[in-house]
């Protein structure tokens, strides 16, 4: 039943394509032949282009989101039943869609009457939804805390590289919220620097292994992001990692990744898999080892 509810929200995201295309053609006589569709941070236009083309633009820019959405969110209830992430997910789909229908719609107000284009509720919503769903993300699939037990080892894993990109990241925004004189800009600007701040200290300090007796445990920044009893621990070996699938945490579904390198251990259990990223992955493989039942490096024949 959850699966048939959230694949019909899913398919009601296209609806935006004709709702579009209606606001486009009610409005379509009382168009200009060439449109401005391109305004600079005082709201003054400063680019157009023809009606028809404009049209278009809009159409096929929600029409690329919504293939991008659906996608995912078919994998996502594809793979499990559907999670307080999968519908979080979901509802971030249907904000940005809204965002992006409410500034076409502008376009087309601005372009009948020149009531400028009002995007300040948006520009401040959809950051503040992204950190939320951010959240939600992290806190998800955590399972149970393991029993307090000793310490075996700990590893870390993390990024200088990528943190000093995050760096830059979180420069520009606050940049950006010093130039720009919309209050909302400023708000969202200042928002997101704060979430970047957050990714780089993460990336600079890295992922933190800790293996006990009781299993593993996966923490960044003094949270604890997911336990993997030893109990359920079925097999691990050493594996490169795709760049092209990203970095940081990664997966959804019974799947999880925390890596910032190429390589690292998957480690297959009873609920899904997790991957766990270093840049050498056999300590990681040695400290398995010295928390599985028998020490082989598997607890069941490969299979």
């Amino acid at each position: 039943m959850k699966h048939k509810v959230f694949q019909t929200f899913t398919w009601l995201m296209w609806l935006a394509l004709p709702i579009t295309a209606l606001r486009f053609g009610l409005a379509w006589n009382h168009l200009p032949p060439r449109m401005a569709t391109h305004f600079d941070i005082n709201g003054r236009p400063n680019g157009w282009m023809p009606r028809e083309t404009a049209f278009y633009t809009a159409l096929g820019i929600t029409a690329l989101m919504v293939v991008v959405f659906t996608v995912v969110s078919y994998v996502a209830h594809k793979t499990h039943a559907p999670d307080a992430f999968s519908w979080s997910l979901l509802g971030f789909f249907y904000l940005v869609i809204a965002f992006v229908y409410a500034g076409n719609s502008g376009i087309v107000q601005f372009n009948l009457d020149g009531r400028p284009v009002e995007i300040d509720f948006w520009t401040v919503l959809v950051p503040v939804a992204l950190i939320a769903l951010t959240a939600i993300f992290v806190g998800s699939k955590r399972g149970a805390s393991l029993p307090v037990t000793d310490v075996i080892a700990e590893e870390s894993h993390g990024s200088r590289a990528w943190s000093l990109l995050f760096v830059a990241l979180l420069l520009a925004q606050f940049a950006v919220a010093v130039a720009i004189p919309a209050p909302s800009a400023r708000i969202a600007s200042t928002l997101l620097g704060l979430l970047f701040a957050v990714v780089a200290i993460h990336i600079w300090t890295g992922f933190q292994y800790r293996f006990t007796h009781a299993g593993v445990e996966i923490r960044t920044l003094g949270f604890r992001l997911r336990s993997i009893p030893r109990d359920e621990i079925k097999q691990y070996e050493v594996e490169n990692w795709n760049p092209l699938r990203g970095y940081g945490i990664r997966g959804i579904g019974n799947r999880r990744a925390y890596v910032w390198c190429n390589k690292g251990v998957r480690i297959r259990t009873t609920e899904g898999e997790v991957f766990l990223g270093h840049s050498e992955p056999d300590r990681i493989v040695r400290d398995l080892d010295s928390i599985t039942l028998n020490g082989t490096g598997s607890q069941v024949p490969p299979g």
